[in-house]
């Protein structure tokens, strides 16, 4: 019964998709299924590491770099429309001129920040399907942990803690953060009587 019930069910294109951002909502599409993306929640994390990266990106001319909530083409019939919390392209995989709605260029980077709602499931199929697209590495930001992922399609996952530095690799040549500059450094507090 459920597959003739996913039988039936409307499969969206991204076209589709551009035509309901522009009524409002977020959504995302995994392969032709809309997925509704709850707002943002407050994440001074995600814009601190996307701003490092985006400094070293513009400074040395790599390319260009995608806020939040940009849309990416990744698969074809049916669609899958992602949008990564932050995302690179090298300069020389840009598209002249940009494309209109959803680009089919794929990033050379993404980052996916843990959000309360996400469940860990979602989030290593979002993980796999950008690497599945050709996405060189993927950061993946854990604010509850302090840590940072580097996933890559055919080597191992790389876990970093607070003490640790994410760089860039290939990806973004010269890219070094000491993480301690984007977690907060964890304070005791103490209760004073009177």
């Amino acid at each position: 019964m459920r597959a003739l019930t996913r039988a039936i069910e409307r499969l969206y294109t991204a076209e589709d998709l551009t035509r309901l951002s522009a009524q409002g909502g977020r959504h995302e599409l995994i392969r032709g299924v809309l997925r509704a993306m709850p707002p943002a929640g407050w994440d001074r994390m995600t814009y601190d590491l996307s701003l490092y990266a985006g400094q070293h990106v513009k400074e040395h001319d790599l390319g260009r770099c995608f806020a939040a909530e940009t849309g990416f083409l990744i698969e074809r019939d049916p669609d899958t429309v992602l949008a990564p919390d932050w995302a690179f392209v090298a300069k020389e995989r840009l598209a002249e001129p940009a494309p209109s709605g959803y680009g089919a260029v794929i990033p050379d980077l993404v980052l996916k920040t843990w959000s309360p709602h996400d469940r860990k499931s979602e989030i290593a199929d979002k993980i796999g399907r950008w690497l599945q697209a050709g996405v060189r590495i993927v950061w993946e930001l854990y604010p509850g942990s302090r840590t940072v992922t580097a996933h890559r399609r055919r080597a191992p996952s790389r876990r970093l803690e607070a003490e640790e530095t994410l760089t860039g690799e290939e990806v973004l040549p010269g890219f070094s953060l000491p993480l301690r500059r984007l977690f907060p450094m964890e304070t005791k507090t103490s209760l004073v009587g009177g």
